[in-house]
């Protein structure tokens, strides 16, 4: 069975990228312009074999585009570039609203008390289950490549989480001897972000990933894409760590020529607090 799924899959990345899809990638996936010719055909590849495996439904009225499954399936697997992958294999569909959308959700106050209501969302991630996505919210995500702030990277980061069955911040690690490392950056600059946001300093990675160890690594991995001459500035150590996991080095083709470089800090997230793996 997976030797057949190993062929067919060969066979999908084998076809011929459809050229009207080429704009597209141009224009909402700005990462696109600095993978390598090589990269650039491997990223379609992955595409052709995510849309044939991945069922999109709109939602709220939204009606499906060629332009929504692009994007969102060629931002997904950005995330799989250079790595072996089986194309996130518990999140079997893709639902997209128009707008933000609000969902019920039950969160602990600092007393234990548990109080429940009405959330505003640009996302969501569910273990064995789909992704949901605000198509505003992915566009606005691809308008502004440099503001740290990717709903598609963050959410898929959370099916890259919960591979190993768990989404604790610590996804499936090439060797067993990286989760030392792993636990032992990742957990001091989580710490050093809440301790930072407890003490009102200014901060590159988003407060939102102070609110769990699953949280820090998504919002740690828009930065990685996004911002990442700065990542690697500011947090050297995690920086080193996504490295070795992504197999990429954005900072590297942020800066060279006809690369961009990237500046200041980034803005806080808009939409409301959300729960574990959103």
């Amino acid at each position: 069975m997976l030797g057949f799924k190993r062929r067919r899959r060969e066979r999908i990345r084998r076809r011929p990228f459809p050229p009207e899809w080429l704009p597209i990638l141009q224009r909402n996936v700005p990462y696109y312009r600095l993978l390598t010719p090589e990269e650039q055909n491997q990223l379609q590849g992955h595409v052709l074999v995510f849309l044939d495996e991945k069922r999109f439904e709109g939602c709220g009225g939204l009606e499906l585009t060629d332009e929504i499954r692009v994007t969102i399936a060629a931002q997904a697997c950005i995330l799989l570039l250079g790595r072996q992958t089986d194309y996130y294999p518990r999140m079997k569909s893709i639902f997209v609203y128009p707008h933000g959308y609000f969902a019920q959700a039950v969160r602990p106050r600092p007393d234990g008390v548990l109080v429940g209501g009405a959330q505003s969302r640009a996302g969501e991630s569910w273990y064995r289950g789909p992704v949901v996505l605000s198509w505003d919210d992915v566009r606005k995500g691809a308008g502004d490549a440099h503001d740290g702030h990717n709903v598609v990277l963050h959410e898929f980061a959370h099916q890259l989480d919960s591979e190993d069955g768990q989404v604790d911040g610590a996804p499936a690690l090439p060797r067993r001897s990286m989760y030392l490392a792993w636990a032992r950056v990742l957990g001091g600059d989580y710490q050093r972000l809440i301790d930072d946001l407890e003490h009102h300093r200014k901060t590159l990675l988003d407060a939102y990933g102070a609110t769990q160890p699953a949280e820090f690594f998504a919002v740690a991995t828009e930065a990685f894409f996004e911002r990442p001459v700065a990542l690697r500035r500011r947090h050297p150590a995690l920086y080193e760590q996504l490295m070795s996991f992504y197999r990429q080095d954005p900072a590297g083709r942020a800066c060279q020529p006809g690369g961009s470089r990237q500046v200041g800090q980034g803005k806080a997230r808009e939409a409301g607090p959300k729960g574990p793996g959103e």
